[in-house]
């Protein structure tokens, strides 16, 4: 009995991995298997995370907010400040106005914070809960200072993904805490938002390439501190981030920088459309080329130089890509993750002459299809590439079976998939719970092209180490 169970369970097996099951797989309409995505009210909090002093609140339960810290905890290896107003099911019949100024009122008193940002859950976006109204009710009924700052922003789970809630919010700042432009009068600043970026290395990285330029800047919001902060052997809730002085005064920069195109559209258009502030947006400048078009934005938007020692960090990368590009050359990739991140890495290696063969995008839309196609068919090296909009991990593994690649490029989700397929990982983006710093080590700018190549063209030479026959065993690669 045993032995004709395993057999049928290896049948079927065998059957996933054919054309047919991946037809089936493809058709498929009201299920997702792990899509590589979570939900507005997370990209909600991390932007929140960047402001100096601010306490990230969540309008609805207690499961939400638990689920928010845990993960990001599990990523970054850090304490995550945020509360909840423990919304449960007679919230859900009355409405959770009782609980959001009994939250408010208890946060205050307790966590004594500078600022609070609120986002709401699916649950509160079912109901219709008017957060607006709620809020100014509970500075009537002295839950809270009249004059405390607080932004929010309506983040409903069910629609969307982080990369959404992460734009809701930060412009729900701007739009609650930020003051008018004073006319053509700036304060020279330029505004570097970073969009939805879990690498605090990343972050340390676009500040020193913009700063040694000579430029003076902002960066909105700046969670770098909250996502990698010093052992002191004391503990400390709030972490430095964006000043509020400088959040106040933002809609006076000199321009905006967006690192991200679509994890920052509606504050794009805020900035762009409403504020008529000059503002650019560029490729997330993951490799040699990105990198090299982020400074020359840089330059175009303030005319200031770019200095003999980044002209250095450039040449050192170029070395690197020369020395290590016969690893890379030639090989077949499948990768998935946020639009921004992979229009990066497939620049990263199309430059390098790899192939990327299957790009999901869970939270893709038609701009971004249309932009990474744009991007395949600028190399010969992607000719062969195609886009997966609103696909899960489950149909990149089927394509994994049917058209094997060399290397899956993702986050920890994937391991179990790249397991099936046989084939290494290189592990990118987020989630990443199952290996230690990453995050710690930049994949943006020169230094960012350096690590990637390193990382990727090593993990196949150790995968030729372990698999080479014996008389190929040898200590020369």
């Amino acid at each position: 009995m045993g032995e004709a169970t395993s057999n049928c369970t290896q049948s079927v097996l065998e059957w996933m991995a054919t054309e047919e099951y991946k037809e089936k797989n493809f058709a498929r309409q009201a299920l997702v298997v792990n899509p590589a995505r979570t939900c507005q009210p997370f990209g909600a909090m991390l932007c929140a995370l960047g402001i100096d002093g601010c306490l990230p609140f969540v309008h609805g339960s207690q499961g939400c907010a638990a689920y928010f810290r845990s993960c990001l905890t599990r990523h970054v290896r850090e304490p995550v400040p945020l509360v909840s107003d423990s919304m449960t099911e007679d919230a859900a019949v009355f409405g959770g106005q009782a609980n959001l100024i009994e939250g408010l009122k208890n946060a205050y008193a307790t966590y004594k914070p500078a600022i609070m940002a609120i986002f709401s859950s699916c649950m509160a976006e079912v109901i219709g809960d008017d957060m607006k109204s709620f809020i100014g009710n509970a500075r009537n009924q002295e839950a809270i200072p009249a004059d405390f700052p607080i932004a929010f922003a309506n983040t409903p789970s069910f629609t969307g993904s982080h990369i959404t809630g992460f734009d809701n919010m930060l412009k729900g700042f701007l739009q609650s805490l930020a003051d008018p432009r004073q006319g053509k009068w700036t304060n020279g600043r330029l505004y570097v938002v970073p969009g939805f970026d879990l690498y605090p290395a990343n972050l340390r990285e676009y500040r020193r390439l913009v700063t040694s330029m000579g430029i003076y800047m902002t960066m909105l919001p700046d969670p770098t501190e909250a996502l990698d902060s010093p052992h002191t052997g004391e503990y400390k809730m709030y972490q430095p981030g964006t000043p509020m002085g400088e959040l106040a005064d933002a809609l006076n920069a000199s321009g905006f920088i967006f690192m991200q195109k679509y994890s920052t559209v509606g504050t794009r258009k805020f900035v762009e459309n409403v504020q008529k502030i000059t503002s650019e947006a560029v490729t997330m400048p993951i490799g040699i080329r990105n990198t090299d078009a982020f400074l020359m934005t840089l330059h175009e938007m303030t005319g200031k130089s770019i200095p003999a020692e980044l002209e250095a960090e450039r040449g050192r990368a170029v070395d690197a890509a020369i020395d290590a590009h016969q690893y890379i050359h030639g090989k077949r990739f499948a990768m998935y993750g946020d639009p921004d991140l992979l229009l990066g890495l497939v620049g990263f290696l199309l430059d390098m002459g790899g192939v990327p063969a299957h790009i999901v995008c869970s939270n893709g839309n038609e701009p971004f299809r249309k932009e990474m196609e744009a991007l395949l068919a600028s190399s010969p090296f992607g000719a062969h590439g195609k886009v997966y909009n609103g696909k899960d991990l489950w149909h990149l593994r089927s394509l994994l079976l049917t058209d094997p690649v060399d290397m899956l490029i993702g986050d920890s989700h994937g391991k179990q998939i790249a397991k099936d397929a046989d084939i290494p990982m290189a592990r990118i983006g987020y989630y990443l719970p199952d290996r230690v710093h990453l995050h710690r080590q930049p994949i943006v700018g020169y230094q960012g092209a350096i690590n990637l190549i390193t990382m990727i063209a090593n993990i196949f030479i150790d995968e030729y180490d372990r698999n080479c026959p014996e008389e190929r065993f040898e200590i020369l690669r």
